[in-house]
């Protein structure tokens, strides 16, 4: 009995989830507006799609249960492609937050927390308002990176605002007067834009810093963080190259601490030198930076991506102190280090090649079964297509070869009998025309010598070798016989 309750509250339970994540059609269109809606465009047969869905179950269960605005659907993008089509969707799934005129994109790691977070930052306004030093420093302890705009209206304040609007997808932007700020801040001037973070602040400068989107963007993640697949090429996106301490997580060796240590320092201690060119982190294990290079990275190491042009640039040799580093990073900036890989058209073959072969591999690794299935069949059906294609062939040359053959030997059989009835008349006629002579009395005198007899008969030898042999040559080059050996 107590079984069949939890069945049934189960059943309940996952009918008031799914009652939470609204499944989307082309109405869709028409009411979105109305609403602020997280939304995630999917496909039934993707994989991934289907490893998010209980994941977007809790999540629309969570934001309803908190009160937050964002309601939470769900759309097939295969049915409702064209719907699809205009929210720009190009993958499954996709996540967006669509708010008025307004989609945005999640790009983030696909956990309920992380999803929520982002949704709750997105919807809320773009700059949010601090109005005293306590909600000042909450937002300082609950947020590791967090902009702030610190006066009065200003053409600052509105750049900043349009700004805010268009990078709130990655971190957040506040607004608060000066008496709001804690002793320990001192700021130069008035209006200001700041950002906190790496337990300091440092202060936007349009004259050092270009625009104020571009340094909101390079300045949007910590200086030292570690890095992962769903981070790396965020990272890239803020226009610096990554450097990255390629260690092992469960290795405490004394050489992944110090090379962790080492590329803490530059962050800190030499950010005004390389702050503007690099971020910095580290990555637990090497399969990830491997698949990206095409090759093989030892662990610990340092490596240092450009990810706009997927090149990367290696120490000469293994870096032992902190003056090794900063003349390592020093030659990437100067170009004197070499630098790998790249997206030339070589480079673009041999990532195909690589990732064919890597994921023949993983096939036949998770499945040998199956990959043997998928791979050994067609190749089968090739080979004796090939084999029969082959075959054909020369069968077919070795017929063709045994009838010319035939054909010569006969056309010589012909030859041959045709030669020797020739010789034979010719024989007869030169005994008719001896027996004519000597009854006629016309008698061939030798001249006097010894062996005349076989004078005469070396002579009348060598005249029926002559007459035999120009009749044969007048038979050989005949018409007849030439078309027939044509």
């Amino acid at each position: 009995m107590a079984l069949l309750r939890a069945v049934v509250s189960s059943v309940l339970l996952s009918r008031v989830l799914l009652a939470l994540v609204l499944d989307l059609d082309d109405s869709f269109k028409d009411s979105r507006m109305e609403d602020v809606w997280l939304v995630d465009f999917y496909a039934p047969w993707c994989g991934y799609c289907k490893k998010l869905e209980p994941v977007w179950e809790e999540v629309g269960a969570e934001l309803s249960r908190s009160g937050s605005p964002v309601r939470v659907g769900k759309m097939d993008a295969t049915a409702y492609s064209g719907m699809a089509s205009e929210f720009g969707v190009r993958g499954y799934p996709t996540i967006k937050l669509l708010k008025g005129d307004l989609a945005y994109n999640y790009k983030g790691p696909r956990t309920k927390d992380d999803i929520i977070e982002f949704a709750n930052r997105v919807a809320g306004p773009a700059v949010r308002a601090l109005p005293s030093r306590q909600m000042f420093e909450h937002v300082l302890k609950r947020h590791s990176v967090l902009f702030l705009y610190v006066g009065g209206e200003s053409p600052l304040k509105e750049k900043y605002i349009e700004v805010a609007s268009e990078l709130i997808v990655y971190t957040y932007f506040f607004s608060a007067s000066e008496e709001v700020l804690t002793e320990a801040v001192v700021l130069p001037e008035l209006p200001s834009v700041v950002v906190f973070k790496d337990a300091s602040f440092f202060t936007y400068d349009e004259y050092e810093d270009g625009s104020l989107s571009s340094w909101v963007n390079r300045e949007r993640f910590q200086s030292y963080l570690q890095i992962d697949g769903f981070t790396l090429y965020e990272l890239g996106e803020t226009g610096k190259l990554v450097a990255i301490a390629v260690t092992d997580d469960k290795d405490q060796s004394d050489h992944s601490s110090r090379l962790k240590g080492l590329i803490q320092r530059v962050a800190t201690e030499h950010r005004e030198q390389f702050n503007r060119d690099f971020q910095f982190g580290h990555m637990s294990g090497n399969d990830y930076i491997n698949s990206l290079i095409m090759g093989e990275v030892s662990i610990p190491s340092i490596i240092i991506l450009n990810t706009s042009n997927e090149q990367y640039f290696l120490p000469a040799e293994p870096v032992e102190d902190l003056q090794q580093m900063l003349q390592f990073f020093s030659s990437v900036l100067d170009g004197s280090a070499p630098a790998y890989g790249g997206d030339g058209i070589f480079q673009r073959i041999k990532r195909v090649a690589y990732d064919a072969r890597s994921t023949i591999m993983s096939v036949f690794r998770s499945s040998p079964l199956l990959g043997c299935f998928l791979f050994g069949l067609p190749l089968g059906v090739i080979s004796l297509m090939c084999y029969g294609i082959c075959t054909a062939e020369s069968d077919d040359g070795t017929e063709d070869l045994e009838l010319m053959k035939a054909e010569e030997e006969e056309e010589e059989e012909r030859l041959t009998e045709r030669t020797e009835e020739e010789e034979e008349q010719t024989d007869r006629t030169a005994e008719e025309e001896l027996t004519e002579s000597k009854k006629s009395g016309v008698v061939c005198v030798a001249p006097p010598s010894a062996s005349g007899a076989e004078r005469v008969d070396e002579l009348w030898q060598c005249v029926l070798t002559v007459t035999l042999t120009c009749v044969s040559v007048l038979h050989h080059v005949s018409p007849v016989n030439v078309r027939a050996a044509n």
